[in-house]
């Protein structure tokens, strides 16, 4: 069964995409000098949740390898929800701010699966 089809691929797949959420949350908590952990899930939720929904929308566990048809549309939901989130709650979305995360996260998200993909091909 190629990679992407099997339960313990996708569950690898979204814990992947998590872990790199909450990674991100982490670095930006420590990058403006906030304790790294203390506060973690009120910075990280909002994308968590979001992360949620960008699967359930791209239908994720269907290709969560593929670069383009999952990590961009994952992406963008994580993004856009993730601030929606954020300003429903009153927390920051300066400019800056969602710059530097569409950015990162588009880096992590996308990234992973491009070298996963690259790797895959070399085989």
């Amino acid at each position: 069964m190629p990679p992407g089809k099997t339960t313990r691929t996708t569950i690898l797949a979204f814990g992947l995409d998590a872990a790199l959420v909450v990674a991100f949350a982490a670095t930006g908590r420590a990058s403006h000098g906030m304790d790294m952990f203390a506060g973690l899930w009120v910075t990280a939720w909002p994308f968590l949740v979001a992360l949620i929904l960008g699967w359930v929308v791209a239908l994720a566990w269907r290709a969560p390898f593929a670069p383009v048809r999952t990590s961009l549309p994952v992406w963008a939901i994580t993004v856009a929800g993730g601030m929606l989130l954020r300003w429903a709650n009153g927390q920051g979305v300066q400019p800056v701010f969602v710059f530097v995360t569409a950015a990162l996260l588009l880096v992590l998200l996308v990234g992973w699966r491009l070298i996963a993909t690259l790797i895959r091909r070399n085989r």
